[in-house]
């Protein structure tokens, strides 16, 4: 009895202290100073990654290598629309919102969330924006879809995000309004993939990136909307060392 107490008060202790470890990390990183990118690593042992990792992402999208790559299964729906600005980005909660099926694994989408500048560059040219939908299946292994962004007509299927975009950190349940991650999608399908990070702190590896080679587009006022709030979070980008870049559709 006092063993099983024990492990309970230990399992209780480890879900409060990443709890308070993520909070915490929000608080201790950012996109410029002393606390940019370039310290990332430096900031905290959990950040050792960041500095020491051969892994990193974002990285320049060149000198890909064609392969016969499975296509990508996409099965999303429309779900309730919960929005949240965690200090560092806009981001959409898509828990329930559908799966992704990517080389035989089905991975649940998780969160989608946006950066400017891209954070992936394609022959050294960062877009405007780049938005991650981020998937993870039964094993904790991490699967993020990352889509440029072009100036262009206004994005419809992503109005009532925008409409409802938190000034400041917090998290917002939107009434009435609801979101399928489908209709963001470009129709293209053909990718480039690579084994990566996250790209912020902890900067763990392991990542599969998949990027669609096709953009889609926002309008200058939504894409102004979100630089008013976040200004700058893209991290700049990483040395590919010996990995492998495969590209469908080179």
């Amino acid at each position: 009895m006092k063993r099983v107490s024990y492990i309970a008060l230990v399992a209780a202790f480890a879900v409060a202290f990443n709890a308070y470890a993520s909070e915490g990390h929000a608080k201790h990183w950012s996109y410029e100073g002393q606390e940019g990118p370039e310290h990332w690593g430096e900031l905290s042992g959990d950040f050792a990654a960041c500095k020491s990792g051969v892994k990193q992402s974002p990285v320049d999208l060149k000198e890909q290598v064609k392969a016969e790559l499975m296509p990508l299964e996409f099965n999303y729906k429309t779900i309730p629309l919960k929005v949240l600005n965690n200090g560092h980005t806009f981001q959409v909660d898509e828990k329930g919102g559908g799966t992704l099926k990517f080389q035989g694994q089905e991975y649940q989408l998780v969160q989608f969330h946006f950066h400017t500048p891209s954070e992936h560059m394609m022959e050294g040219q960062a877009h405007e924006m780049e938005v991650h939908f981020v998937h993870k299946n039964d094993q904790g292994q991490l699967a993020v879809v990352g889509v440029m962004i072009n100036p262009g007509k206004e994005n419809a299927a992503l109005k009532a995000a925008w409409d409802n975009m938190p000034k400041d950190a917090k998290d917002v349940e939107v009434s009435g309004a609801a979101i399928n991650a489908g209709d963001i999608m470009p129709s293209g399908r053909n990718y480039q993939h690579y084994i990566g990070s996250l790209t912020t702190p902890p900067c763990s590896e392991g990542v599969r990136w998949i990027v669609l080679n096709e953009p889609i587009e926002m309008s200058q006022e939504q894409i102004d909307t979100f630089k008013a709030v976040f200004h700058h979070n893209a991290r700049p980008v990483q040395p590919m060392h010996d990995r492998f870049l495969l590209n469908s559709g080179k």
